[in-house]
């Protein structure tokens, strides 16, 4: 439950920075508010009113943002923390945090990419800014790992935890080094090399959790 918690926290916390952002018109916010209410599907994450309180933020940040960009950059703000609150029970304030930026960065780089294929006026700033804080989480979030736990070694599970963390890390400075090439194909190799991040960092985040709480969980 951890992963899909942050995971959906995350994409609404990219919703919320593009829409205030207002690069791209409400398509975006209601595919990113979509998708957080799909991965954090109330009742398949156990139907909390933590996660309930989230998806009807999702829902108001969608329904609003015709409206007020403003009311429902805050609205997916809302669900994002709420998301991030309910993964704490899992894994901790921290580890909640890092997961969700990690994701959030990710995912919201790799959806924007594909507006950016479709209108490539959109300014690649916003695209740098979202890669980074994917990077910056999973190197945080890498690095809360190892404070909980200490270093992982020895077993399949640490040296697959260190592969994938090190592979998310290069894919997405890739992404950023795409990015600098001016040309419409560096978006799109952006975009593809994303697809392949949000994989493993998918899978980082997991492993990670497994290694930090001893246990395994969904």
């Amino acid at each position: 439950m951890f992963v899909l918690l942050a995971w959906a926290g995350g994409v609404a916390l990219a919703g919320a920075i593009v829409t205030i952002w207002d690069i791209v018109g409400p398509g975006f916010t209601w595919l990113a508010a979509f998708s957080a209410i799909l991965v954090g599907f109330w009742p398949v994450l156990g139907g909390t009113w933590i996660v309930a309180g989230a998806i009807l933020a999702a829902v108001v940040g969608g329904v609003a943002v015709k409206r007020s960009r403003r009311v429902s950059a805050v609205a997916l703000a809302v669900s994002a923390v709420l998301f991030a609150v309910a993964a704490m029970q899992y894994g901790g304030p921290v580890l909640a945090a890092t997961a969700t930026l990690a994701l959030g960065g990710i995912t919201g780089e790799m959806l924007l990419g594909h507006w950016y294929l479709v209108d490539p006026t959109i300014p690649r700033t916003v695209l740098r800014a979202l890669a980074i804080g994917g990077m910056v989480g999973i190197a945080v979030d890498t690095l809360g790992v190892v404070a909980a736990v200490g270093a992982p070694a020895g077993g399949v599970a640490a040296g697959v935890f260190w592969v994938l963390a090190a592979t998310t890390l290069l894919l997405m400075a890739a992404v950023l080094g795409a990015l600098r090439h001016p040309a419409y194909s560096g978006a799109m190799a952006a975009t593809g090399l994303s697809y392949l991040a949000v994989l493993t960092g998918l899978a980082t985040v997991f492993i990670g959790r497994i290694l930090a709480t001893g246990g395994s969980f969904l």
